[in-house]
């Protein structure tokens, strides 16, 4: 019997007597997010799993050490395929322009005062009335947030039909290693297009998007437990080593350090 998707239901602000208002929720693999939108804006942070939605018209799919911004009044829809474990920050429109949140979506990069602040909120959820302290906390968190560097999409997408299938075939088999010449080829183009293509659409060099992808594919296979020497040669690594270093140089910690983190 096939398990029907879990439908989550967007949560709005509770007795508006707070500027801003946090919810720390779990959901299961499949869950769907139904086009909406609210009048307050929302700041969605992944301890696990990667963030996978839908924002005027673009792609926006965010692993942890990077936080979503939808604006007030931005309908978005999503699905995460694994399960995943996720705080929202909901900040009124007058107090996000305060806070320099950005007018239009996008990433923000988190820095470690950050994650700690947002890991602090995980161990320690919510409840209503909030204190003084946990006001204060929260402030100090939107301050940071307004501060933080607006990245785009962690893995960005492409509408360009070369590029598209291109990048459609790596998401399907990101253990492959083909060179750039091959795939330049499996797209019908010659390898400077693509190289081209893929820095004028993406923002950057093809061989950082396929380790970005690999990074987003080992994520869920280290929450479930798989060894990280199986990762690596599912994810076309010939070595533990290899993919170690490459997962710390992205993520900033390293594969142990991220499944310790997630749990």
């Amino acid at each position: 019997m096939t398990r029907k998707p879990f439908i989550h239901q967007p949560l709005v602000p509770g007795d508006l007597t707070y500027p801003v208002y946090c919810k720390v929720r779990t959901r299961p693999s499949d869950t769907i997010y139904p086009a909406h939108s609210h009048l307050w804006g929302e700041f969605v942070y992944s301890f696990s799993g990667v963030i996978e939605l839908q924002v005027a018209g673009a792609l926006f799919r965010v692993p942890p050490d990077y936080g979503l911004w939808l604006p007030p009044g931005a309908e978005h829809e999503g699905f995460n395929r694994y399960e995943s474990l996720h705080c929202s920050l909901y900040l009124e429109p007058e107090f996000a322009r305060t806070k320099g949140l950005p007018s239009s979506p996008c990433a923000l990069t988190m820095n470690a005062m950050l994650r700690a602040m947002l890991d602090y909120l995980k161990s320690s959820p919510p409840e209503l009335p909030y204190t003084g302290e946990y006001c204060r906390l929260l402030e100090v968190i939107t301050d940071q947030l307004g501060l933080a560097p607006c990245a785009g999409s962690y893995l960005p997408v492409s509408d360009d039909m070369i590029l598209a299938r291109v990048l459609s075939y790596l998401e399907d088999n990101p253990g492959d290693n083909r060179s750039v010449r091959d795939l330049a080829a499996l797209g019908g183009t010659t390898e400077r297009t693509l190289a081209r293509k893929a820095r004028n659409e993406l923002g950057m060099p093809l061989s950082e998007w396929r380790q970005r992808l690999k990074v987003m594919h080992a994520m869920p296979m280290l929450t479930s437990g798989e060894k990280v020497e199986s990762i690596a040669l599912d994810l076309g690594y010939s070595t533990a080593s290899a993919f170690i270093a490459m997962f710390r140089k992205l993520s900033g910690i390293t594969p142990d350090e991220y499944r310790k983190r997630a749990d």
